[in-house]
Parts: C-alpha cells; sequence; structure tokens
C-alpha cells in the first residue's frame, strides 16, 4: 500500500544534525530518510532544512516563508515509457473512438496514440499533444472528470511494474516530502501534468492537498442547472505550467518565490532558476535517472519526456544537487524490487 502523509508525519531531523527539537515536535527518528544511501545528495538536504530551521542561525526562515515546490513526472514518480497522464489520455482516446469516433483510428493525431506509436506522437509536436489533452480532459463538468480519472487510477496498471500507477511513487521522496513538512515546510506540486487531473489523487499519494497542485490549465465555466451548480472545463488552454510556464504558474498561484525546488529534466530549468538565482538561502535538486535496473537510464536520450541536458549543465555553477538515483537511492520504490 502506498504510504500517505500521515505514516510519514514525524520524520523530521536526523540525530545531531538540528541542535534541538523546537518545542511541540514529536521525538524524531534517528535518519528520516532511510530509502537513502550515505551520500552528497542526502546530507545536502538535511543540512539545508537544519540551517533553514534553525532560529537566530544566519540562514534561517521564517516557517511563513519555507515553500518548498516539486516537478511531478520523473520526480516524485517515473514518466516511462510515458507520462502516466498520457497513458490516460491514450486509454481515453481508445475508449472514445471504440464507442464515438470509429475515424480516429485512422486521423491524426489520434491514430499514434491508438496504436501505441510514442515517438510518432512526440514528432507530431506540443500542438498534437494538447489536441489530445484536450479531447480527453475537457467538455465535461469538474465533477465528471474527477470521477474519470479516479475510475482509470482504480483500474489501470503499469505495464513494466504491473501494479496500479499510485503504487509507483519514489520512496526516497515521500521521505522528503514527509521531512520537510516535519520541519515547517509547505510542499507543493509545480508539474507540466494538468492540474485536475493530479489533484485527484495528489493527496492520497504524496500528502499533497488539491490547492497545493500547481499544473498546466484549461479555462472553465459557472453554470448553474436548475439548483445544480457546475464548473465545465473547456476546450481552451489557460496555462501550459512546463519550462518559462512554471516560474508564472508559480506566482499566479502561490504569489511567492519557493525556497527549494525540486525537479528532474531541462522542463524544470526555469523553476530552478527562478528559485534559487540571486536569492540565499535556497535549494535546488535534480533527479538523475541512471538506474536501469531498477527504474530506467536516460537524460540527452529519453523514451518520452524528461529530456536533461541544460539543467544538468547549470548544476555546477548553480550550485544545485545532483541525485545518482542508481547509487544514491536504497530503494526507489514502496514496494519490494
Amino acid at each position: 500500500m502506498t504510504p500517505t502523509r500521515r505514516s510519514f508525519l514525524g520524520t523530521a531531523a536526523l540525530a545531531g544534525v538540528l541542535p534541538a527539537l523546537r518545542p511541540g515536535l514529536a521525538k524524531q527518528p534517528a535518519d528520516p530518510l532511510p530509502a537513502w544511501n550515505d551520500c552528497p545528495s542526502k546530507r545536502a538536504i538535511l543540512d539545508f532544512v537544519a540551517k533553514t530551521t534553525t532560529e537566530g542561525g544566519p540562514d534561517f526562515v521564517k516557517p511563513y516563508d519555507r515553500v518548498a515546490v516539486f516537478d511531478n513526472d520523473g520526480t516524485l514518480w517515473p514518466e516511462q515509457p510515458w507520462p502516466f497522464e498520457g497513458v490516460f489520455a491514450a486509454d481515453r482516446v481508445r475508449a472514445m473512438a471504440a464507442a464515438e469516433h470509429p475515424e480516429w483510428k485512422t486521423t491524426q493525431p489520434f491514430k499514434d496514440i491508438i496504436d501505441g506509436n510514442v515517438k510518432g506522437l512526440i514528432d507530431q509536436g506540443l500542438p498534437a499533444v494538447i489536441k489530445l489533452v484536450a479531447v480527453t480532459h475537457t467538455g465535461m463538468t469538474t465533477a465528471q472528470f474527477d470521477k474519470t480519472v479516479r475510475d482509470w487510477i482504480a483500474t489501470a496498471r503499469h505495464p513494466r511494474f504491473d501494479r496500479p500507477y499510485t503504487d509507483l511513487a519514489y520512496k526516497p521522496m515521500l521521505e522528503v516530502l514527509a521531512f520537510l513538512r516535519a520541519n515547517g515546510y509547505k510542499t507543493f506540486i509545480v508539474s507540466g501534468g494538468g492540474a485536475e487531473f493530479m489533484r485527484v489523487w495528489a493527496d492520497k499519494v504524496y500528502g499533497i492537498p488539491p490547492e497545493q497542485v500547481v499544473g498546466t490549465m484549461f479555462k472553465m465555466e459557472y453554470q448553474l442547472k436548475g439548483d445544480r451548480p457546475d464548473l465545465c472545463i473547456l476546450p481552451e488552454v489557460m496555462l501550459v505550467d512546463d519550462k518559462g510556464g512554471k516560474p508564472v504558474g508559480i506566482e499566479q498561484v502561490m504569489g511567492r518565490r519557493p525556497v527549494m525546488c525540486f525537479g528532474n529534466s531541462d522542463g524544470d530549468l526555469q523553476m530552478l532558476q527562478w528559485t534559487t538565482i540571486g536569492r540565499k538561502p535556497s535549494f535546488g535538486l535534480i533527479v538523475h535517472h541512471t538506474d536501469a535496473v531498477r527504474e530506467w537510464a536516460y537524460d540527452k536520450e529519453t523514451h518520452s519526456s524528461g529530456k536533461l541536458v541544460e539543467a544538468l549543465k547549470q548544476a555546477p555553477e548553480r550550485g544545485w544537487t545532483v541525485v545518482d538515483m542508481k547509487a544514491d537511492w536504497k530503494q526507489v520504490f514502496t514496494f519490494k524490487e
């Protein structure tokens, strides 16, 4: 079973790293990040949290300002061989083609996704992806979409691991989320994925409530039918929360810059820059996928998404921490691998 926020509360401070427990906190375990090996990336997380939560220290950050943002796909769970929301969209397209739109079987961009031709879909570019997302995510109320996602999450299984997608959160990152919250940090998802898609399950999987999810958003329209109020999702993009759109989404939804940022690809580059450049204290971290046995190994060459070139190049000069998944993580998932 996927751990929840409550199962992790209380995992806060490494013994000897924090000078003292703050009043009101329960006794902390010796190691709040047990799925991590003793490595520079683990120590960087622990040290940054220690110095930003030590009252009177030069890097102390007031609780109100303790904000950490996390990309989702490839940072909190896998994005290979295709981002999970892409699998959801593909399943929806196939179902809609069978029931209502047989012409999609021979019409692009639908044909590639029905045939499972990931490369062909990628070659069609962002407009094709947006069109697919529009037909599978819009034209319905938020309540209808919520049910559609819940029904899919309840039955869909990952093709490689043969487990529900919600079982595939990275255990080391779940520990980081809980560790930060136990030390007064508020954790947000800032993802290129659809905000409404993630809000359905993010609290259960990550302990991140709907109001702390920032993602790609479609416009909505309020409707009142009799005595039933609804919000209808319109097929018009309001924000593409990727690359330069991530700092925009952060400002529009949160209204302040984060202190910590966690990503894994060039899609997170601008968010990392926005969090860290010209600001102290600040912290940036990149999850580098180097484990082809337990997960996948990729950076500049990837199956579908998650290309990592420029952010990895900038990491040393920006002072960003780079996680070597193969070397740094004792365990990748919550289940036995």
